[in-house]
């Protein structure tokens, strides 16, 4: 059943990256390619999969980091440079998780498809909006999961056990859970927290949580990110470089790095949710507010 989970993960790897290859050299030729600093994305891409590796989250990091060093990617650009970027980060992410924890085959494949079909319809949404709707859903959503974060983290969401499958009821409900939270993904809110919040909610063991989420997001980044390709909604040489990065960090976090204080950890990436979401709403209000002085002029 491994192995077959891996051949599915490997073939849709390989449709994202001939997709991604064939757009990165056909706009490169145009001599049209985003203007981003290598060294700054790389860095970010680096350390943003290093803590995610970890069950941070990369996304919360990757944002902020974006408004805060200026790295200059277009917030209409971001969540397809976050789902593009990550890409071969969390499938190297997926491959590790899935070998050294057990858990339920039908539980591990029914949520990962459901959060691939989540994401595919979200990215077709997503990847048309304008740049006032995708602020606001982002906003929301990261606010959203700090809610989560801190409920779980409070106690406030009770659960958790040491189950490593689901069935009835519960099963349906995770099924359906992880399909809404492949949607959001793709408007650039992390999967990891509310994924986690969901499991312990359905009383899976707490390491069980880590092959889901690791694998739900190598099965819907490949199926959102070709459909951010085809839109052309994503920056090219910054999701190349975040991702080649990216894949270094998980490995360094996997085998390297044996421990870090992460519950104070994710204090900090709960208050950047928090910062990160805010902002974006306060940036679409104020697009919203300059709207009509552009019409009138």
């Amino acid at each position: 059943m491994l192995m077959a989970l891996r051949a599915i993960l490997v073939s849709l790897m390989g449709v994202y990256y001939f997709t991604f290859i064939k757009d990165f050299s056909q706009v490169k030729k145009a001599g049209e390619l985003d203007n981003t600093s290598v060294v700054k994305v790389g860095i970010l891409g680096w350390v943003a999969n290093f803590f995610d590796t970890l069950g941070i989250g990369s996304f919360a990091i990757i944002v902020a980091a974006n408004k805060f060093f200026k790295i200059g990617i277009k917030d209409k650009e971001l969540p397809g440079f976050l789902n593009v970027g990550c890409c071969l980060p969390v499938m190297c992410e997926a491959f590790i998780f899935t070998t050294v924890i057990e858990v339920d085959p039908i539980t591990l494949f029914s949520m990962l498809i459901a959060a691939a079909v989540g994401s595919y319809i979200g990215a077709g949404i997503i990847s048309k909006m304008d740049e006032v709707k995708i602020q606001l859903v982002m906003g929301i959503a990261l606010l959203a999961t700090a809610v989560l974060m801190f409920c779980s983290k409070m106690g406030y969401i009770q659960g958790g056990g040491n189950a490593i499958g689901l069935t009835g009821m519960n099963l349906f409900i995770g099924i359906i859970g992880n399909a809404v939270l492949g949607a959001l993904m793709t408007a650039g809110v992390g999967l990891f927290a509310p994924c986690m919040a969901l499991c312990y909610f359905l009383g899976l063991s707490p390491q069980v949580v880590f092959p889901i989420m690791m694998g739900s997001c190598a099965m819907l980044q490949p199926v959102s990110s070709v459909k951010f390709i085809k839109e052309g909604a994503y920056p090219r040489k910054a999701s190349l470089v975040l991702s080649l990065c990216g894949a270094v960090g998980v490995f360094v976090a996997a085998f390297i790095v044996k421990s870090l204080p992460i519950e104070t950890l994710k204090w900090v990436v709960m208050a950047v949710l928090v910062y990160t979401g805010f902002s974006m709403i306060s940036g679409a209000m104020k697009n919203l507010s300059e709207q009509p002085k552009v019409a009138m002029d």
